[in-house]
């Protein structure tokens, strides 16, 4: 599990993810030739609100908490090998920036119907000036 924005916020979260998971990809893909064996990473990737903490008292570990949290790991085991799966949320946050394809509306438990896309990469349409 990863994060972006904790525990320092930043508000290009999103897209530091989404960049992390293209290049996890790119790493996975070296692994491959390099073994020469098959080799793929299934990522699911979600946008929103945790609650983050240091637990245990002689071996400290630092966890994440939430529905978001929650609603990153069903992403994750719903996406397909070799994917980067993630929430509308977080589609709204890399529509300008990467580039995304809709998968369509899925079933995720404790969440209903929810629509979601895979990520392709990064975009490479010039940036809007001033907006």
């Amino acid at each position: 599990m990863v994060v972006a924005g904790l525990p320092t916020p930043r508000t290009d979260h999103a897209q530091a993810i989404a960049d992390m998971a293209l290049d996890m990809q790119i790493a996975v893909r070296n692994i491959t030739d390099d073994l020469g064996a098959p080799c793929q990473v299934r990522i699911g990737i979600n946008s929103g609100i945790v609650v983050a903490g240091v637990i245990g008292t002689s071996k400290f570990i630092y966890d994440l908490w939430g529905d978001a949290v929650n609603v990153a790991s069903r992403m994750e085991s719903h996406g397909a090998a070799g994917r980067i799966h993630l929430t509308a949320s977080t589609y709204e946050q890399l529509k300008d920036s990467h580039d995304l394809i809709p998968r369509g509306s899925i079933y995720i438990k404790g969440k209903g119907n929810l629509q979601t896309y895979w990520l392709v990469g990064r975009s490479r349409r010039p940036a809007l000036l001033g907006g």
